[in-house]
């Protein structure tokens, strides 16, 4: 359970089988989807796709809708991340998944908190978005060594590194939300 005094379900548990995420109702299958991207066309994308049977198809759909993704789009995603070391309160799935996903950049030692901060507001200013970066299993001070090489990438580079950072959140999600 989250450090987080709000009590929330545990999420971990998939509760959906693919074959009945094909089955269900369009306006079902794209509440399943929501927690793991919050595109809008990443979402009609994997609900006009179906069926997809098994979660290696249906990731693999994803990967491939992601790739092709306009900018927009993306930064409808990203609109629904919290920046690297910031918590969010809610007690919905993604919410949960956030906390999760984060929890290396819970509790660290002040001086690490500066920096991330510093850090996301460099990022913010120079490329106008949230920094994303698959956070599951990275330590600060990698996320951090992460944050400064990718300021010095120029815009077209990071745009293509957010890419791959929020295919790389959205599988994990897919595999938490789906047997």
């Amino acid at each position: 359970m989250s450090d987080s005094p709000i009590d929330v379900p545990d999420f971990d548990v998939p509760d959906l089988d693919v074959p009945d995420f094909d089955a269900a109702t369009p306006a079902e299958a794209a509440d399943a989807l929501r927690p793991a991207c919050a595109s809008r066309t990443w979402i009609a994308a994997l609900v006009a796709g179906r069926p997809y049977r098994t979660l290696d198809a249906l990731t693999a759909e994803s990967d491939a809708v992601i790739a092709r993704l306009t900018w927009a789009d993306i930064e409808q995603a990203l609109d629904a991340h919290p920046r690297i070391g910031d918590r969010t309160r809610g007690a919905d799935r993604e919410s949960s998944w956030s906390r999760q996903e984060q929890a290396a950049a819970v509790g660290i030692e002040a001086d690490a908190a500066a920096d991330l901060r510093a850090g996301n507001i460099e990022y913010e200013r120079r490329f106008g978005q949230v920094f994303l970066i698959c956070a599951t299993g990275r330590s600060v001070p990698d996320m951090l060594a992460a944050l400064r090489t990718r300021l010095g990438n120029d815009a077209a580079t990071e745009r293509e590194v957010v890419r791959g950072e929020l295919r790389d959140i959205v599988r994990l999600r897919l595999a938490k939300a789906f047997r």
